[in-house]
């Protein structure tokens, strides 16, 4: 094709799957650059001018919701591309272009509360315009679900045109330039992954530690690292991990499975020959949890015991509400009660499962063993936060808390598991 088709670009030199994959910018970065390298090496050892090809390479990325991160992550790939192209003597300025098309990342896309979706991908869409991308995908907002309708595909096509005929974005080039921030941080991403990049070179290459499985590896441990964040409300998802919409039944839309595979689902993807990436996205783990609770037939019910302090059972009621609501309890909150007595038998009446006393930590000490003893077992007794008497308690029996430092993720599959949801 260099030289029967001059004005196509032959190679297509992907980033965007490892990031589909989960991995950070630094990985992405570094990783796709040494891809890069094989090519240029493999063109010149096959007896072709660098300046015949060179400017003919075409780059695939991923663009996340990091917002400054991304544009950083683009413009630290222009400068060490350039950087590595150089060693090859090229006379063409253009060999030292990166051509670049992005597309907007299905990691982050949620099945539950997909419209969110819309939202993440236009900031997403519009990191990639800042950053100077040569043509941009927006993935329709449904396509974790179903394949993409009519109406999502217009949203997604409109949501790039809005950013150019609305925003303006491809009026000016480069418009983070002399930010500080954004400098120190393409400075920064680029001093890491060019780190990154120089480890690979020293293993033998990009190629090399494919074969290997060590590249697939990394990538798969920034998966797993990325997914506990996400367990642990570290990295927000919202709708998913944080602020679900409690009324919200998904499992009734989802047509297709597979749709957020990487090849877009549908597709008999073969045999590997390689060890595999882990493409699965960081909500996954989170609407299997909910979908087994849909599923099973059964609505838990978590009833909020508020009494005491109102600044402190307000706060706590609603950080258990959405706790709970993750995994598509049903959520029964209380302006509060005067006694815990009260409180206990208006639980019991409502049929709760679950009853999480919210009140403030100096009150914990007289409110959860009175609570935990009118109970008498008829439920699953958690107490909202992390209070200093917590070990006092333990010791009478009380031995399940909810609070910020929880693992989100595992602590509810651990009442589902209570609750007999499989």
């Amino acid at each position: 094709t260099s030289q029967k088709m001059p004005k196509f670009n032959s190679i297509s030199i992907s980033g965007y799957h490892m990031q589909e994959a989960g991995a950070t910018a630094d990985i992405e970065l570094a990783y796709t650059l040494a891809d890069g390298l094989e090519y240029l090496r493999a063109g010149t050892a096959a007896g072709i001018d660098i300046d015949a090809f060179a400017p003919r390479l075409s780059f695939f990325w991923a663009i996340g919701t990091n917002h400054f991160m991304e544009i950083a992550k683009m413009r630290a790939a222009r400068m060490l591309w350039a950087k590595i192209v150089k060693q090859f003597n090229p006379k063409n300025p253009k060999s030292l272009a990166l051509r670049t098309h992005s597309q907007t990342s299905g990691w982050s896309l949620t099945e539950q509360d997909p419209f969110n979706n819309i939202s993440r991908t236009c900031m997403e869409a519009m990191s990639a315009a800042l950053a100077g991308v040569d043509s941009i995908t927006v993935r329709p907002f449904d396509k974790t679900y179903q394949t993409p309708d009519d109406f999502s595909e217009r949203i997604a096509r409109n949501q790039q045109l809005l950013l150019k005929e609305e925003c303006h974005l491809d009026k000016v080039v480069d418009p983070s330039a002399g930010s500080y921030y954004v400098e120190v941080l393409t400075n920064s991403l680029a001093d890491v992954a060019w780190k990154l990049f120089l480890e690979v070179e020293d293993k033998g290459g990009f190629g090399a530690e494919v074969a290997s499985g060590e590249i697939q590896k990394a990538v798969n441990t920034s998966n797993e690292a990325r997914k506990k964040a996400v367990a642990t409300r570290r990295e927000i998802l919202l709708g998913t991990n944080q602020f679900p919409n409690f009324n919200e039944v998904a499992a009734e839309k989802i047509q297709n499975e597979a749709a957020g595979c990487c090849c877009g689902g549908g597709h008999n993807c073969g045999e590997a020959t390689i060890t595999a990436l882990d493409f699965s996205r960081g909500a996954s783990e989170f609407e299997a949890l909910r979908l087994a609770t849909e599923k099973s037939g059964k609505t838990p019910k978590v009833f909020m015991l508020t009494i005491g302090n109102l600044a402190m059972r307000l706060a706590r009621s609603q950080f258990s509400s959405n706790f709970f609501a993750c995994a598509g309890y049903k959520v029964i909150d209380n302006l509060g009660f005067d006694t815990v007595e009260a409180g206990v038998e208006a639980a019991v009446k409502a049929g709760a499962e679950i009853v999480v006393l919210c009140s403030s930590d100096d009150e914990y000490a007289e409110f959860a063993p009175a609570a935990y003893k009118a109970l008498a077992g008829r439920a699953e007794f958690v107490v909202a936060g992390a209070p200093a008497c917590a070990d006092d308690l333990k010791a009478q029996g009380i031995d399940q808390f909810v609070n910020v430092k929880s693992n989100v993720l595992e602590t509810l599959k651990a009442f589902n598991a209570k609750l007999g949801i499989a």
